[in-house]
């Protein structure tokens, strides 16, 4: 659990908090999470209208112009939230050809898959979707709780990376239009919070070591793959909301009406998983509430105000009392446990994920390399892959 000994302090500017075990303030009060966020992303947030719209126009032409007498321009991931359902109606609206692709780990709710239902049936888009069978999933997910690491999110996250590319890869496409953007999820993580996504030797690591489990539907992907379709297939990966000016809300809006959309309470939590994962075993186990860096990003971004952040930061990350004990019951049936095993997991400490098998460093080496010596890394990844 990541507990300090210093007194409790929270930001007087956001919502961040000392369960980030590096944070500072300075005399202000204002935590360097917001600080840094606003001085490495204030020139995308709030640009000038018309020249976020001049790069816009240029992004797509370039995007249209590299897809030509193909049958897609470009592959975007859905997942049922308001930021990929976002993505896929803008790029619609905008004249591109996409694959929605979505990938499947067993924990859609039926809310996440009605919402993609209705958005691809409506905008007349193709979808892929990518199924790992569920036992092979379920091995790899108990392989992560009995080492007590604390990304167990990092299965999902790495599939959905690699499902992504996988597609990009076979119909040729060189653009993958991410959900992912500054506005609302710009705040940076703390470190110790999550894990490195592209670590397929720590998946693999782990499945080994604690389920005998082999990788057969589960597409991971692991450091030099992804450089594979960065530099050698030329597949860009792009946070294409920063393109547009985002608005959370309203988007949200326009999606309920005229797309059917229902919304969740909080993000990513259009996986059951991902719910009871962020709303109960983080705080629970890890001491860790993904609330306040969401809500944070939200009100430096202008998004929301500091009063409704802490207001939203009440009582528990879920709906209702019973929703909670809903989603408990779903949880441990669904994986085979009995309460007394889901209790046990919870009190045992927390295992870092660098204790076992990692390819994190390959990437830190890989950016050293860029950074000093940009021609050299290029040729070395290419000549590597």
């Amino acid at each position: 659990m990541h507990i300090t000994e210093r007194p409790y302090q929270q930001c007087s500017r956001c919502v961040m908090d000392t369960t980030a075990n590096d944070i500072y303030f300075d005399e202000s009060g204002i935590c360097n999470y917001c600080t840094e966020f606003l001085q490495r992303s204030s020139h995308i947030i709030f640009q000038d209208s018309e020249k976020r719209m001049e790069q816009l126009n240029r992004l797509i032409t370039k995007i249209k112009s590299t897809a030509r007498g193909k049958p897609y321009d470009c592959i975007i991931g859905v997942s049922g939230g308001v930021d990929s359902s976002w993505t896929l109606v803008q790029a619609v609206s905008l004249g591109l050809r996409p694959l929605a692709v979505h990938m499947d780990n067993g924990w859609n709710t039926e809310l996440a898959q009605n919402n993609i239902a209705n958005l691809v049936g409506s905008l007349g888009v193709d979808l892929y979707t990518h199924v790992i069978d569920w036992e092979e999933y379920r091995a790899l997910m108990q392989a992560f709780f009995d080492a007590d690491v604390i990304d167990v999110e990092l299965l999902y996250d790495n599939a959905m990376l690699a499902v992504n590319y996988q597609q990009a890869a076979k119909f040729g496409v060189n653009y993958i239009l991410a959900g992912t953007n500054l506005a609302t999820e710009g705040l940076s993580i703390p470190k110790e919070w999550n894990w490195f996504k592209l670590d397929r030797r720590n998946i693999v690591a782990l499945a080994r070591r604690f389920s005998q489990t082999k990788l057969k539907t589960f597409p991971a992907l692991g450091v030099l793959g992804y450089l594979g379709h960065q530099y050698i297939k030329k597949i860009r990966w792009l946070s294409f909301l920063d393109y547009l000016s985002y608005n959370k809300y309203d988007a949200m809006n326009i999606l309920e009406e005229k797309f059917n959309y229902k919304p969740y309470p909080y993000k990513h939590y259009e996986s059951v998983f991902t719910r009871f994962y962020q709303g109960y075993i983080l705080p629970k186990k890890f001491g860790v509430d993904k609330r306040i860096v969401h809500l944070s990003t939200l009100v430096i971004s202008g998004q929301m105000s500091r009063d409704d952040a802490l207001a939203a930061l009440h009582g528990i990350a879920y709906p209702s009392e019973q929703a909670l004990k809903d989603d408990i019951q779903y949880f441990t049936k669904k994986m085979g446990w009995s309460r007394r095993q889901l209790e046990e997991y919870l009190s045992r400490p927390e295992i870092p994920h660098h204790a076992y098998p990692s390819e994190k460093w390959l990437m830190t080496v890989f950016k050293k390399l860029t950074r000093l010596t940009p021609r050299y890394a290029k040729n070395l990844i290419k000549g590597g892959v």
